[in-house]
């Protein structure tokens, strides 16, 4: 064998793999024989040893083996093939439900097989439904499994038996090029230096891919997700270094790159602050003073702005923008959804008309003239700040002089989309400084990975007078003593929110939408004025129903999670949320952020549907227990791990292939030590380690 990386090697070298197997591979991110050995397994199956019938349980995932004694198609509410399993010591039935004449005939009576799959109990006892299987041609003995079976992450039309072939293929040229590494030439590159290596205890790379792929017989099924499989532990550690490097190496050409100095406008600052109703709190005036020395360096700012529930970011936002402004330049301001832009939008033009500053509007639904009159403005400089979606950064969107981009809710966007706001400036040499924020906040540990390339400002402080909400949980049982409660509330001058986790009706999870509770509630509450909000209405009908429920006209507002954030009408005191255990904590505790912000107590009411698991109870309490949004992101964190924390699809960069931010968090700080050696004494291994971990997910060219 030529002595060749394994990053080199086609697909079409491996037995069986040709053009149509190929692609499908391609469409996982298998491009060459070393992606195979990076494409780790979700889990293993115990196919070492044989279970007798007679011994098994419902519920367990087991290998068997024994005669077809009975081979018939059923035809009930789904035709099926129904065939009996004999052993020594007892029957079991198998079902198909897919099966075609040549599958019906090969499992002819009399035939022996060997099948894996789930035991469940059926009409005719215990069965199993489509089991794997394989015949035993004239009772040949075939070889148990001498390792735990790996389950590999799959598409449409690829099967295990076939991955686990490809995969064994893969690991056999791994064992000759490791034979032949003692010539110096390693068939897999471990980019790893010897000496960090050697520092953190970790495994050789070969092995480490070797034992997940093939893990010891007497290793438990569990261990995967354990944290205690030092080969995964190896490619974790490898794994979470090459996400924060990448992450550094934006930090570090952003340093690198130019920005505008934008000092602070003191007139128009002082304007601001003397029209707002309320003094800044200690909170705000530190994050704010942070990002102001940011500002007036020539790097761009990169910062993230974290504060709970209602601390008051969007001021501290709001100053931020004057400095760009005030030296002439534009202001970017993204956010997730239209109502939440929307909401910026009615903020910020009461508050920067009458400073003579022209706020404008872009979102997916801008069409026609209007659309093309605010690009013409965004062009010309004429639009000093501009409100919108994702649309903000578009292909035609262009912008005269981007001094500031603010992004809201950063844990909706992905990377990627942060980037191309950014490559947006316009700006020959010139960079824009850069805002994120979040009211949801990050624990420390996803703070140390996904958001590595910023820094961290935290208004750490409620304003004055603001009540902690209290929180209740209550079965839906008692639906009707809640909606007495909301007609108590609304007769003593109170307004009220009804959410709903759901739009429209579906059997499956039972829960009630928002058109049929409003509804209801209407017929209920006769002297209640009630209205309905969610993300299907035009953004008028939207923005007119949020407007009678702020000037108090609608006494109940029934709502989706649109209202999640960036809503504030200080008479609401009450809130109901129905179906609390299908959010995260960070939602429930973004939603509860609504009430509570006039002088008046107020009250969340979680009306949870029976049976509640022990794991929603224990979610729940968490929200009874405590008004800290840190706490809550902490636990969240715990309870439900990083994917749905920050929500994986949006986060780009978050979607680890082997890590877990919960269950590897101990290495983290083992990592940041090892990036630092890195970027220190090792700059040639950060590329290959990006590639290998990132592949083309990031185009390093352009950051």
């Amino acid at each position: 064998m030529t002595r060749q990386q394994l990053d080199q090697i086609p697909l079409t070298r491996l037995q069986g793999v040709g053009p149509a197997l190929e692609k499908k591979l391609n469409v996982i991110g298998i491009h060459n024989v070393q992606d195979l050995l990076f494409h780790l397994p979700l889990r293993y199956e115990d196919r070492t040893r044989l279970a007798s019938i007679g011994s098994i349980r419902a519920g367990e995932t087991v290998q068997i083996q024994g005669e077809i004694v009975s081979n018939d198609i059923q035809f009930g509410r789904r035709r099926s093939l129904k065939c009996s399993l004999r052993d020594s010591s007892g029957f079991i039935s198998l079902r198909f439900f897919h099966f075609s004449n040549a599958q019906k005939d090969s499992l002819a009576l009399g035939t022996q097989i060997r099948c894996y799959g789930e035991v469940r109990r059926g009409r005719s006892g215990l069965e199993m439904f489509h089991p794997e299987y394989t015949v035993l041609r004239e009772l040949k003995e075939l070889p148990m499994a001498d390792s735990l079976s790996p389950v590999y992450p799959a598409t449409e039309g690829l099967q295990q038996a076939r991955l686990r072939n490809i995969a064994n293929q893969a690991l056999a040229f791994l064992d000759a090029g490791n034979q032949e590494s003692t010539q110096g030439s390693p068939a897999i590159q471990d980019y790893l230096p010897a000496e960090l290596v050697s520092r953190f205890g970790l495994y050789c790379l070969t092995d480490a891919i070797k034992l997940i792929h093939r893990p010891p017989v007497d290793a438990p099924l569990a261990w995967l997700n354990e944290g205690v499989n030092p080969g995964q532990n190896r490619l974790a550690f490898e794994e979470l270094l090459a996400h924060r490097l990448c992450m550094r190496r934006f930090k570090n050409d952003s340093d690198q790159q130019s920005a505008p100095r934008l000092g602070a406008a003191s007139e128009l600052t002082q304007k601001f602050l003397q029209q707002l109703p309320f003094s800044l709190t200690n909170g705000q005036q530190n994050a704010y003073q942070e990002i102001a020395d940011d500002l007036s360096r020539a790097s761009p700012m990169l910062r993230l702005l974290q504060g709970d529930v209602g601390s008051g970011k969007t001021v501290v936002a709001a100053l931020s923008a004057l400095h760009a402004i005030g030296e002439g330049y534009q202001v970017a301001l993204m956010a997730p959804t239209e109502l939440l832009a929307e909401q910026h939008f009615s903020n910020f033009q009461n508050w920067f008309s009458t400073l003579g500053i022209e706020v404008g509007w872009l979102s997916g639904k801008t069409k026609g003239k209007q659309r093309s009159m605010q690009l013409e403005k965004m062009a010309n400089g004429e639009s000093q700040l501009t409100i919108g979606t994702h649309a903000l950064f578009q292909d035609e969107v262009i912008y005269a002089r981007l001094g500031l981009i603010i992004i809201d809710e950063q844990h909706r966007f992905g990377v990627h989309q942060r980037l191309a706001l950014r490559e947006k400036a316009g700006q020959k040499q010139l960079n824009p400084h850069q805002l994120v924020m979040t009211a949801t906040p990050i624990p420390r540990t996803l703070a140390m990975s996904a958001y590595a390339d910023l820094d961290n400002s935290i208004i750490d402080e409620l304003p004055p007078g603001r009540i902690p909400v209290n929180t209740a949980i209550i079965s839906s049982d008692r639906r009707a003593q809640v909606i007495e409660r909301i007609e108590k509330a609304c007769a003593e001058n109170s307004q009220a929110y009804w959410v709903c986790t759901l739009i429209e009706e579906s059997e499956f999870l039972q829960c009630q939408a928002a058109e049929v509770t409003a509804e209801q509630l209407t017929t209920q509450l006769p002297a209640i004025r009630t209205g309905l909000i969610h993300g299907r209405m035009k953004s008028k009908e939207k923005a007119e129903v949020m407007q009678q429920f702020k000037e108090g006209y609608l006494q109940l507002l029934v709502a989706t999670t649109v209202i999640e954030v960036g809503v504030d009408v200080p008479n609401a005191s009450l809130m109901v949320i129905e179906n609390p255990e299908r959010l995260g904590l960070a939602q429930l505790h973004q939603l509860r952020g609504r009430v509570g912000r006039g002088s008046k107590s107020s009250h969340c009411i979680l009306l949870y549907q029976t049976p509640l698991s022990k794991a929603g109870k224990q979610r729940l309490s968490v929200m009874r227990e405590s008004n800290d949004g840190f706490y809550i992101a902490e636990k969240d964190l715990e309870l439900r791990g990083p994917g749905q924390v920050l929500g994986t699809q949006q986060t780009g960069l978050m979607s680890f292939r082997v890590a877990d931010i919960s269950r590897d968090a101990g290495l983290l700080d083992q990592v940041r030590e090892a990036s630092e050696l890195v970027l220190e004494k090792h700059p040639e291994i950060i590329d290959p380690l990006i590639r290998r971990w990132l592949g083309d997910r990031i185009n390093y060219a352009n950051v």
